[in-house]
């Protein structure tokens, strides 16, 4: 019986040492893919998002094969080629620049409704006079006292209208 016990001791002592070693081996690993996050979450311009995403992409590779306990694979190359492996995983296909005048990635017809349809619609428009501080609002206040003048007017043409 106390062999048992003394075996049961002994083997869930190396299962647990061998994870807490994982863990300590994984965790420079995991502190890279940390400060790679970090940089992330500060400014950047758009080429350097990408090479932080495929930075990002890469260490939590390395990372989660150190988790998962696999080998790592010797990678040998040949010296006349240059490796296109290199390059990130998110091609320029995947981030094409949209060109200017088409702002949206989709051909549909974008269908925007009003509130008033027809002889409404055209009764409304001869109605509603904006003040011309509201061409261009300056501030959030502007904005926000043209937008409550126009639900003043709104409902005056309401009341008129009917």
């Amino acid at each position: 019986m106390t062999l048992i016990k003394l075996l049961i001791f002994i083997s869930s002592l190396l299962l647990f040492t061998s994870v807490s070693e994982a863990k300590k081996r994984c965790k420079p690993l995991l502190e890279k893919l940390h400060n790679i996050q970090a940089m992330q979450r500060s400014g950047y311009s758009s080429p350097r998002g990408l090479s932080l995403r495929a930075r990002e992409d890469k260490a939590r590779d390395k990372w989660w094969q150190c988790e998962q306990g696999a080998k790592n694979k010797k990678k040998t190359k040949s010296k006349g080629k240059k490796s296109s492996k290199n390059k990130s995983s998110y091609s320029k296909t995947a981030y094409k620049k949209t060109p200017a005048g088409t702002p949206f990635k989709t051909n549909n017809v974008i269908v925007i409704k009003s509130k008033y349809q027809g002889n409404k619609k055209q009764a409304w428009l001869k109605f509603y006079q904006q003040p011309t501080q509201c061409n261009r609002p300056k501030s959030l206040a502007v904005f926000a006292s043209c937008s409550e003048n126009k639900q003043v007017q709104r409902i005056n043409f309401e009341q008129e209208y009917e």
